[in-house]
């Protein structure tokens, strides 16, 4: 299991990013959660398989059309051992 704080920028909020998030980090069974940020973007702690983070992470840059992703960054964090996957 892996953790990581993902912060993605670009048109993230008011589209439907964090429950779409929410769906997709439960279907490939990652914890954590997502919460929008004061400068427009949003952040995410997922813990998980890394395949599965991975796939969370192109679906979020390729696949959710209402956003307009211009970067995604991610950096590797400690296990915190998370229950579900949240929405704050």
């Amino acid at each position: 299991m892996v953790h990581y704080n993902i912060k993605i920028t670009g048109n993230v909020q008011r589209v439907g990013f964090r429950m779409a998030s929410e769906k997709k980090a439960r279907e490939l069974g990652i914890k954590g959660f997502v919460r929008n940020e004061r400068d427009g973007s949003v952040y995410m702690e997922a813990e998980g398989r890394d395949d599965a983070i991975n796939k969370l992470i192109t679906w979020a840059q390729e696949e959710f059309a209402p956003a307009n992703v211009k970067n995604v960054e991610v950096e590797e964090g400690e296990i915190k051992n998370y229950q579900n996957f949240a929405i704050k």
